[in-house]
């Protein structure tokens, strides 16, 4: 009896990270419809059928990307994270660590908000992928509780303080502003008095 092995390839983490960067480029550039695996592995600088031995297809590919880009926001927000703190403090810090990494990562915000309104959204399993932000939104319970915080659905005190960064992070959307850390503080005492009762 003969019996045949497969010989399994390898993952390369210089690749996957190349793909990785591709494919949040090129989405950017063309959108989610018009990018195709072998679009995503010439720029990567790798055969299409290197991307299967990293993903099952290209959905895989987007859904995997996001997942990861939210993983590196909700790292760097949650950076010296002290929920010891008092709280207008830890929301402070917070605030500029989403503002800092937004403004350096502009790429990748703007494939999470495309990724966030396209259909692909669906297929991520949005529980798990907030999980790491299960911090912040205690945080905000306590700041309900202790009558610091307006007691409105934790959905609005989530926008309210995060969606102003992403605006004012994004030189998109700010055309020729740059902002300097008095105007990064300002922003954040109007967000927080936006939240405060």
């Amino acid at each position: 009896m003969i019996v045949y092995y497969r010989k399994m390839r390898t993952q390369d983490e210089e690749k996957k990270a190349a793909l990785f960067e591709a494919t949040v480029k090129l989405v950017n550039e063309i959108g989610f419809a018009s990018s195709s695996v072998s679009k995503i592995a010439k720029i990567a600088n790798v055969s299409p059928s290197t991307v299967y031995v990293y993903y099952e297809n290209k959905q895989d590919l987007l859904v995997s990307t996001y997942i990861e880009l939210k993983g590196r926001l909700a790292r760097a927000v949650l950076d010296d994270f002290d929920e010891s703190l008092p709280l207008r403090d830890i929301m402070e810090r917070l605030w500029i660590n989403m503002f800092n990494y937004i403004s350096n990562n502009l790429e990748y915000n703007s494939y999470i908000e495309q990724f966030a309104n396209s259909p692909y959204a669906s297929l991520v399993d949005v529980e798990k992928l907030e999980k790491p932000f299960t911090k912040v939104r205690k945080v905000f319970q306590k700041g309900i509780e202790q009558k610091i915080l307006k007691d409105v659905d934790p959905n609005f005190l989530t926008a309210f303080t995060f969606k102003p960064v992403s605006f004012l992070a994004n030189p998109h959307f700010c055309h020729g502003v740059e902002y300097g850390e008095e105007d990064i503080v300002r922003a954040f005492i109007m967000a927080w008095d936006a939240l405060k009762l």
